[in-house]
């Protein structure tokens, strides 16, 4: 009687240790493939701890249309990752780490300590009861002439063959925590077209603020205000004056906007409505009052309530015009325009825009290109605001690639 030598499991490569390339690794340890997982920093997760350090925003609650609709133009092809691992399913897979979940009063949804390391280790505890085995300090340089992947470690560089492969390098904002943008070139000589990476989630410029409110005001937070760009619905929020421009939440869920019309046109202009709650006949009321012999300031200040950091830029961008009639001074205060001429340099933004385009992909998330080479996370071309959105797509695409490499396997 003859027998049959014990079959090899299929060796399966993982570069990039963030959520979508541990979520892959995940998938694919669970159906029996070895997986090793590459990272070039000393340790993996590190943009996924430093996200969370203000509180770990892990997904957001809202229904799934406007959910999906945080996806602009990408919105499709994310749907599609989704369907499988929604917001939903990623809360009940975070509650079967041991880690409880809660919905804040945005909507947001945060572990119950607020905290992403507890999340991570609890998750890189399973992984290795998984199997997977993590090489850190190893960094990605292509692929030698053979089809193997070339590494470079404090050792020296050296090549590792692998049956299938998952590039989720993250984008390039951030670079001291690893997502550097440096796989573009080495996939753009393969022969695949990358979008360009641009800054998302990100603070943009202005011409320039006087001394005064630069030297005084940078760092204010404007707190309960809104935005607009052209006659689109506003946003209502906060942000922060900076020496040179603005950022905060509120900005940034405009940026992939005012980033393409600043490419469009050179400049962007936005409407910063100061008092978003007070109608703007009832402002006209208020500053159409007499105000004596107190100063315009006094008199902002003691009928709508400016003053501070409001008022500063009231005078900033207003025109001296609108100071002598209180209707025009009330429209300003509803509708302050703000010109941005620039984003803030990508390296210092929260996500980035472009990469590879889902085009290149099959839907198992391979490179048409080149078969047996995967991609998620960031890298894929792809944005969102800051909310969850970010997060929730990685870890849906890590999980699809995994699946797709799992098919693959099968399929060979």
């Amino acid at each position: 009687m003859t027998h049959s030598a014990p079959r090899t499991p299929p060796r399966a490569a993982i570069i990039g240790g963030g959520p979508a390339g541990l979520m892959a690794a995940e998938v694919l340890a669970r159906s029996g493939v070895r997986v090793e997982l590459y990272d070039a920093m000393p340790s993996v997760g590190r943009k996924f701890l430093l996200a969370g350090v203000g509180g770990m925003n892990i997904t957001h609650s809202e229904a799934k249309p406007a959910f999906l609709g945080r996806y602009g133009a990408r919105q499709g092809e994310i749907a599609r990752l989704l369907t499988e691992f929604d917001a939903d399913a990623l809360r009940a897979w975070i509650h079967e780490l041991g880690i409880d979940t809660f919905v804040g009063t945005s909507g947001r949804v945060f572990p119950s300590d607020m905290k992403a390391a507890p999340l991570l280790r609890a998750w890189l505890k399973r992984l290795r009861e998984l199997g997977v085995q993590i090489h850190t300090r190893q960094r990605w340089l292509g692929w030698t002439a053979d089809g193997a992947l070339r590494l470079a470690t404090p050792a020296g560089e050296t090549a590792v063959q692998a049956d299938a492969t998952l590039l989720a390098l993250g984008g390039a904002s951030w670079a001291r925590l690893g997502s550097d943008g440096a796989w573009a070139p080495l996939l753009q000589a393969r022969g695949i077209e990358i979008a360009p990476l641009q800054a998302s989630n990100c603070g943009f410029e202005v011409t320039g603020w006087s001394a005064l409110l630069r030297d005084k005001f940078a760092g204010a937070p404007l707190k309960n205000v809104s935005l607009r760009l052209d006659d689109e619905a506003p946003r209502q929020g906060e942000f922060v004056l900076t020496a040179g421009g603005v950022e905060g939440s509120l900005v940034y869920a405009l940026s992939a906007r005012i980033r393409e019309r600043i490419n469009q046109q050179g400049s962007a202009t936005v409407y910063l409505d100061l008092l978003p709650q007070r109608p703007l006949a009832t402002l006209q009321t208020a500053l159409g009052k007499p105000r004596g012999s107190h100063s315009l300031a006094k008199h902002l200040h003691r009928q709508v309530g400016i003053d501070g950091v409001k008022a500063a830029l009231l005078r900033e961008l207003a025109t001296a015009d609108s100071f002598a009639d209180p209707a025009r001074l009330a429209a300003a205060l509803k509708a302050l325009p703000l010109t941005l001429v620039r984003p803030r340099p990508l390296d210092e933004a929260i996500s980035t825009a472009g990469g590879v385009p889902f085009e290149a992909l099959d839907p198992g998330l391979m490179l048409r290109q080149l078969p047996g080479v995967f991609c998620a996370g960031e890298m894929l071309d792809w944005e969102a605001p800051t909310g969850g959105y970010l997060l929730t797509a990685c870890f849906a695409s890590g999980r699809a690639a995994g699946l797709g490499m799992l098919e693959w396997l099968q399929t060979e």
